[in-house]
Protein backbone atom coordinates (compact mmCIF):
# COMPACT_ATOMS: atom_id res chain seq x y z
CA UNK A 1 0.00 0.00 0.00
CA UNK A 2 1.56 3.53 -0.83
CA UNK A 3 2.10 5.14 2.20
CA UNK A 4 -0.85 8.05 1.56
CA UNK A 5 -3.50 5.96 0.50
CA UNK A 6 -6.67 6.47 2.43
CA UNK A 7 -4.82 9.10 5.04
CA UNK A 8 -4.30 12.36 5.23
CA UNK A 9 -1.15 14.12 5.48
CA UNK A 10 -0.93 17.03 8.46
CA UNK A 11 1.20 19.81 7.06
CA UNK A 12 2.23 22.24 10.12
CA UNK A 13 2.82 26.43 9.05
CA UNK A 14 0.28 25.64 5.93
CA UNK A 15 -1.00 30.01 6.49
CA UNK A 16 2.00 30.90 3.91
CA UNK A 17 5.34 29.94 2.58
CA UNK A 18 6.19 26.26 1.66
CA UNK A 19 3.35 24.91 3.66
CA UNK A 20 0.93 27.05 2.66
CA UNK A 21 2.23 25.48 -1.36
CA UNK A 22 2.65 22.20 -0.23
CA UNK A 23 -0.70 21.75 0.99
CA UNK A 24 -1.86 23.37 -2.04
CA UNK A 25 -0.03 20.67 -4.31
CA UNK A 26 -1.35 17.71 -2.21
CA UNK A 27 -4.73 19.04 -2.48
CA UNK A 28 -4.26 19.43 -6.35
CA UNK A 29 -2.79 15.32 -6.53
CA UNK A 30 -5.73 14.21 -4.33
CA UNK A 31 -4.80 14.13 -0.66
CA UNK A 32 -6.56 15.26 2.10
CA UNK A 33 -4.21 17.83 4.02
CA UNK A 34 -4.78 18.50 7.67
CA UNK A 35 -3.16 22.50 7.73
CA UNK A 36 -2.14 23.69 10.70
CA UNK A 37 -1.28 26.96 11.77
CA UNK A 38 -1.81 29.95 14.23
CA UNK A 39 -3.46 32.41 11.35
CA UNK A 40 -7.05 30.96 11.03
CA UNK A 41 -8.35 33.04 8.50
CA UNK A 42 -5.33 32.16 6.30
CA UNK A 43 -5.97 28.73 6.96
CA UNK A 44 -10.07 29.00 5.92
CA UNK A 45 -8.60 31.09 2.71
CA UNK A 46 -6.54 27.73 2.16
CA UNK A 47 -9.60 25.80 2.65
CA UNK A 48 -11.62 27.65 0.02
CA UNK A 49 -8.74 27.64 -2.72
CA UNK A 50 -9.22 23.67 -2.79
CA UNK A 51 -12.09 20.96 -3.45
CA UNK A 52 -14.75 21.22 -0.98
CA UNK A 53 -13.19 19.24 2.31
CA UNK A 54 -9.99 18.36 0.75
CA UNK A 55 -7.98 20.97 3.19
CA UNK A 56 -9.11 21.07 6.48
CA UNK A 57 -8.23 23.98 8.86
CA UNK A 58 -6.72 23.82 12.50
CA UNK A 59 -6.02 26.66 14.12
CA UNK A 60 -3.68 25.69 16.63
CA UNK A 61 -0.03 26.85 17.73
CA UNK A 62 2.56 23.90 17.32
CA UNK A 63 4.45 25.82 20.57
CA UNK A 64 1.45 24.43 22.54
CA UNK A 65 1.47 20.93 23.01
CA UNK A 66 -2.22 20.80 24.70
CA UNK A 67 -3.48 23.44 22.16
CA UNK A 68 -2.07 21.04 19.40
CA UNK A 69 -3.68 18.44 20.60
CA UNK A 70 -6.59 19.49 21.51
CA UNK A 71 -7.45 20.80 17.72
CA UNK A 72 -6.00 17.17 16.63
CA UNK A 73 -8.92 15.65 18.63
CA UNK A 74 -11.09 18.11 17.02
CA UNK A 75 -10.92 16.69 13.42
CA UNK A 76 -14.52 15.60 11.97
CA UNK A 77 -15.10 12.31 11.96
CA UNK A 78 -14.51 11.70 8.52
CA UNK A 79 -11.00 12.94 8.31
CA UNK A 80 -8.96 10.48 6.96
CA UNK A 81 -6.42 9.11 9.20
CA UNK A 82 -3.21 11.16 8.92
CA UNK A 83 -0.04 8.75 7.90
CA UNK A 84 2.13 11.32 7.01
CA UNK A 85 3.62 14.58 8.78
CA UNK A 86 5.20 17.59 7.55
CA UNK A 87 6.56 19.68 10.21
CA UNK A 88 7.21 22.87 8.29
CA UNK A 89 6.00 25.52 10.63
CA UNK A 90 9.42 27.45 11.50
CA UNK A 91 10.86 30.93 12.00
CA UNK A 92 14.15 33.23 12.19
CA UNK A 93 14.35 36.07 14.01
CA UNK A 94 16.58 38.78 14.24
CA UNK A 95 20.10 38.29 12.09
CA UNK A 96 23.52 39.81 13.50
CA UNK A 97 26.22 38.32 15.92
CA UNK A 98 25.01 36.49 19.15
CA UNK A 99 26.96 39.20 21.29
CA UNK A 100 24.52 41.74 19.90
CA UNK A 101 21.43 39.14 20.19
CA UNK A 102 17.70 39.47 21.30
CA UNK A 103 17.23 36.61 24.07
CA UNK A 104 13.31 36.78 23.29
CA UNK A 105 14.39 36.13 19.79
CA UNK A 106 16.22 33.16 20.65
CA UNK A 107 12.84 31.91 22.77
CA UNK A 108 10.98 32.72 19.70
CA UNK A 109 13.38 30.43 17.77
CA UNK A 110 13.61 27.51 19.97
CA UNK A 111 9.87 27.14 20.91
CA UNK A 112 9.09 26.97 17.13
CA UNK A 113 11.31 25.18 15.93
CA UNK A 114 12.82 22.35 18.86
CA UNK A 115 9.61 22.19 20.49
CA UNK A 116 6.99 22.58 18.01
CA UNK A 117 8.73 20.04 15.85
CA UNK A 118 8.78 17.53 18.80
CA UNK A 119 5.10 18.73 20.02
CA UNK A 120 3.54 17.85 16.59
CA UNK A 121 6.04 14.55 16.19
CA UNK A 122 5.22 13.31 19.53
CA UNK A 123 1.28 13.39 18.74
CA UNK A 124 1.52 11.95 15.57
CA UNK A 125 3.91 8.75 15.82
CA UNK A 126 1.65 6.86 17.89
CA UNK A 127 -0.83 7.00 15.24
CA UNK A 128 1.72 6.22 12.42
CA UNK A 129 3.21 3.58 14.13
CA UNK A 130 -0.18 1.88 15.33
CA UNK A 131 -0.82 2.12 11.85
CA UNK A 132 1.95 0.37 10.41
CA UNK A 133 2.88 3.35 7.73
CA UNK A 134 3.60 6.76 7.94
CA UNK A 135 6.22 9.26 7.00
CA UNK A 136 7.71 12.44 8.63
CA UNK A 137 8.90 15.41 6.42
CA UNK A 138 10.92 17.49 8.57
CA UNK A 139 12.01 21.06 7.12
CA UNK A 140 15.29 22.08 7.82
CA UNK A 141 18.05 24.09 6.40
CA UNK A 142 21.38 24.70 4.53
CA UNK A 143 21.89 27.17 7.68
CA UNK A 144 22.45 23.72 9.69
CA UNK A 145 25.22 22.50 8.03
CA UNK A 146 27.20 25.50 6.60
CA UNK A 147 27.25 28.14 9.29
CA UNK A 148 27.36 32.04 8.01
CA UNK A 149 27.23 35.43 9.90
CA UNK A 150 24.23 36.16 11.90
CA UNK A 151 22.74 32.73 11.85
CA UNK A 152 23.98 31.36 14.96
CA UNK A 153 20.87 30.72 17.27
CA UNK A 154 18.71 30.06 14.13
CA UNK A 155 21.19 27.48 12.43
CA UNK A 156 21.22 25.27 15.62
CA UNK A 157 18.14 24.72 15.80
CA UNK A 158 18.36 23.70 12.24
CA UNK A 159 21.38 21.38 13.15
CA UNK A 160 18.90 19.91 16.28
CA UNK A 161 16.18 19.18 13.32
CA UNK A 162 18.36 17.35 11.07
CA UNK A 163 20.05 15.52 13.74
CA UNK A 164 16.77 14.41 14.91
CA UNK A 165 15.59 13.17 11.90
CA UNK A 166 18.51 10.99 11.60
CA UNK A 167 18.05 9.44 14.77
CA UNK A 168 14.40 9.40 14.43
CA UNK A 169 15.36 7.11 11.56
CA UNK A 170 17.01 4.50 13.93
CA UNK A 171 14.42 4.49 16.47
CA UNK A 172 11.79 3.96 13.87
CA UNK A 173 13.41 0.88 12.00
CA UNK A 174 10.69 -1.92 11.62
CA UNK A 175 7.80 0.26 12.00
CA UNK A 176 6.72 0.74 8.40
CA UNK A 177 7.50 5.04 9.47
CA UNK A 178 9.79 6.53 7.09
CA UNK A 179 11.42 9.72 7.89
CA UNK A 180 12.95 12.88 5.61
CA UNK A 181 15.02 16.09 6.07
CA UNK A 182 14.41 18.50 3.57
CA UNK A 183 17.03 21.72 3.86
CA UNK A 184 16.23 24.57 1.57
CA UNK A 185 19.05 27.09 0.96
CA UNK A 186 17.95 30.87 0.47
CA UNK A 187 14.04 30.85 -0.96
CA UNK A 188 11.66 34.39 -1.22
CA UNK A 189 8.84 33.60 1.07
CA UNK A 190 7.37 35.43 4.37
CA UNK A 191 10.70 33.84 6.04
CA UNK A 192 12.72 37.18 5.49
CA UNK A 193 9.84 39.58 6.69
CA UNK A 194 9.68 37.61 9.90
CA UNK A 195 13.40 37.40 10.29
CA UNK A 196 13.66 41.18 10.04
CA UNK A 197 9.99 42.47 12.07
CA UNK A 198 8.26 43.26 8.58
CA UNK A 199 10.78 45.86 7.55
CA UNK A 200 10.58 45.23 3.78
CA UNK A 201 13.02 47.02 2.18
CA UNK A 202 15.91 45.45 4.80
CA UNK A 203 14.04 41.52 3.53
CA UNK A 204 14.61 42.39 -0.43
CA UNK A 205 18.68 43.25 0.28
CA UNK A 206 18.95 39.23 1.36
CA UNK A 207 17.94 38.97 -2.20
CA UNK A 208 20.38 41.13 -4.16
CA UNK A 209 22.69 39.22 -6.82
CA UNK A 210 20.52 35.95 -6.07
CA UNK A 211 17.36 34.60 -7.79
CA UNK A 212 16.38 32.32 -4.84
CA UNK A 213 14.25 29.03 -4.49
CA UNK A 214 10.42 29.60 -4.87
CA UNK A 215 7.92 27.83 -2.52
CA UNK A 216 7.08 25.28 -5.49
CA UNK A 217 10.73 24.31 -5.53
CA UNK A 218 10.32 22.99 -1.93
CA UNK A 219 6.73 21.78 -2.09
CA UNK A 220 7.38 20.39 -5.10
CA UNK A 221 10.35 18.15 -3.20
CA UNK A 222 8.08 17.66 0.07
CA UNK A 223 5.50 15.51 -2.72
CA UNK A 224 7.90 14.17 -4.49
CA UNK A 225 9.17 12.81 -0.99
CA UNK A 226 6.17 11.72 0.33
CA UNK A 227 5.13 9.59 -2.89
CA UNK A 228 8.33 7.28 -2.88
CA UNK A 229 7.38 3.64 -2.71
CA UNK A 230 7.32 2.50 0.78
CA UNK A 231 10.38 0.90 -0.16
CA UNK A 232 12.77 4.42 -0.18
CA UNK A 233 13.28 6.23 2.17
CA UNK A 234 14.95 9.61 1.27
CA UNK A 235 17.16 10.17 4.36
CA UNK A 236 18.22 14.04 3.55
CA UNK A 237 17.62 16.56 0.47
CA UNK A 238 19.71 19.56 0.25
CA UNK A 239 18.89 22.50 -2.27
CA UNK A 240 19.96 25.87 -2.59
CA UNK A 241 19.72 28.73 -5.85
CA UNK A 242 22.35 28.41 -8.08
CA UNK A 243 23.89 31.86 -6.97
CA UNK A 244 23.82 30.71 -3.80
CA UNK A 245 27.49 29.99 -2.56
CA UNK A 246 28.29 27.44 0.53
CA UNK A 247 28.52 29.37 3.30
CA UNK A 248 24.50 30.94 2.81
CA UNK A 249 25.57 34.34 2.14
CA UNK A 250 25.37 36.19 -0.46
CA UNK A 251 26.68 36.05 -3.77
CA UNK A 252 28.68 39.16 -5.12
CA UNK A 253 26.36 41.51 -6.78
CA UNK A 254 26.56 41.43 -10.84
CA UNK A 255 27.87 44.49 -12.18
Amino acid sequence: MNTLEDGAVMVSGASSGFGHRTAQLLAEAGHTVVAVARRGGRLDALSASAERGRILPVTADVRDRDELEKALDGLPDDCPPIVALVNNAGLSRGFGPIQDADPGHWRDMVDTNITGVLNATSLLLPRLIAGGRGHIVNIGSIAARYPYSGGNVYAATKAFVHQLSLSMRTDLAGTGVRVTCIAPGMARTEFALVRYDGDEQRAERLYDGVVPLTADDIAETVVWCLSRPPRVNVNMVEIMPTDQPFGLGFAPRRT
